[in-house]
């Protein structure tokens, strides 16, 4: 660079150190800043205009707050029914394997005592009890239990100073529940 533009530029000089008898201003509190309001003049027309962008605004935010909520019981609809589907579909693959349940209690009875087909046939019940367990499915007891409408079927009534009134004296067919929900009803004999 010539010498001309060396002197026409400007320098950066250290500021002046600033020297002040005043104490730090961690002690002294700032003073609050004082905040004029503006003040506008709009025509009757232009707040007209501003009503109804608000009124705008407003039924938009409704109409979105209206559809999320509607949105949401649709989510919780739809899952609550895919549960009751699947329970439904669960509970309609057991039933016909009640049966086989009960064909095999039939297998068991027919060997005496110690019979190792017997034993063998308990070991295959006590197999196909596990596996309904696993599933959820439970015998209703009904043997000596106080008659149930809601899970026992009466098929029979008898009258016998042995048992109290409206108690299971025999069971015909045993009845299964899955959790709160009866699967099939016991078929039993009440006595009166």
């Amino acid at each position: 660079m010539s010498e001309k533009k060396k002197k026409n530029t400007p320098q950066e000089q250290p500021e002046p150190e600033k020297t002040t008898n005043e104490a730090p201003a961690e002690d002294t509190a700032p003073a609050p800043e004082v905040v004029e309001e503006e003040t506008f003049t709009v025509t009757r027309e232009q707040m007209e205009q501003f009503e109804s962008l608000a009124k705008l605004l407003s039924d938009g935010n409704d109409k979105y707050l209206r559809l999320a909520a509607e949105y949401d019981n649709y989510r919780k609809r739809t899952t609550k029914e895919k549960e009751n589907i699947y329970a439904d579909a669960k509970l309609d693959t057991v039933k016909p394997f009640l049966e086989v349940a009960d064909n095999l209690d039939r297998a068991v009875s027919q060997f005496e005592e110690g019979d190792p087909h017997r034993q063998g046939m308990e070991m295959i019940c006590k197999q196909f009890t596990a596996v309904l367990e696993k599933l959820g499915v439970t015998e209703i007891p009904a043997l000596e239990q106080p008659f149930d409408p809601g899970k026992h079927n009466a098929v029979m009534h008898i009258d016998d100073e042995n048992f109290g009134e409206n108690i299971v004296a025999e069971v015909f067919q045993k009845g299964y529940q899955m959790g709160e929900k009866v699967v099939r009803f016991a078929m039993v004999k009440v006595a009166n």
